[in-house]
């Protein structure tokens, strides 16, 4: 595996965001559910489509990967690409419609973004290895220091009584 500098800049990057996740969902966990809105309808935008335009893009996984991942990638998933991937990105839309609700459908949201993200962890830097852990805590964060309640609801700090 060869990385020009592109991809270590990339790299970087997803880990700093992967920091910046973390710390929202114990300072403003609200903050963080938004940011997990963005990202996880980014990327089920961005999987789906390319997925469809150019699923082979998705066999360079495999060289970063642990060599149980890499002979998946490299076997049955490499005949049913558009297909898997196109699943996991409908998981992703649910992901950040989820994290828009309340109650357990942010709870739901939550366990599918640690479960999601343990589970590409595995791909290793091409995946921005260490960022998913760091994103997966985030996540439980949100579960244990969020309201749950709508995104879009907020709590009035006090309320002002006029006589």
């Amino acid at each position: 595996m060869k990385w020009d500098t592109d991809y270590w800049i990339i790299y970087i990057i997803c880990n700093v965001t992967g920091i910046l996740f973390l710390w929202a969902s114990i300072k403003t966990p609200r903050l963080a559910r938004l940011m997990f809105v963005i990202l996880f309808a980014w990327a089920s935008w961005t999987n789906y489509t390319v997925s469809h335009e150019n699923p082979t893009v998705y066999l360079q996984y495999a060289d970063s990967s642990t060599k149980w991942y890499a002979d998946f990638i490299n076997g049955w998933f490499k005949e049913h690409i558009t297909l898997m991937v196109s699943l996991i990105a409908i998981g992703q839309a649910f992901i950040a419609v989820g994290m828009l609700l309340k109650g357990w459908w942010v709870r739901v949201a939550c366990i599918g973004v640690i479960l999601f993200l343990i589970a590409i962890a595995p791909l290793g830097m091409y995946a921005g290895f260490p960022f998913s852990i760091t994103v997966s805590f985030a996540a439980f964060f949100i579960l244990k220091r969020d309201s749950l309640n709508y995104l879009w609801k907020f709590k009035p700090k006090n309320k002002v009584v006029w006589e």
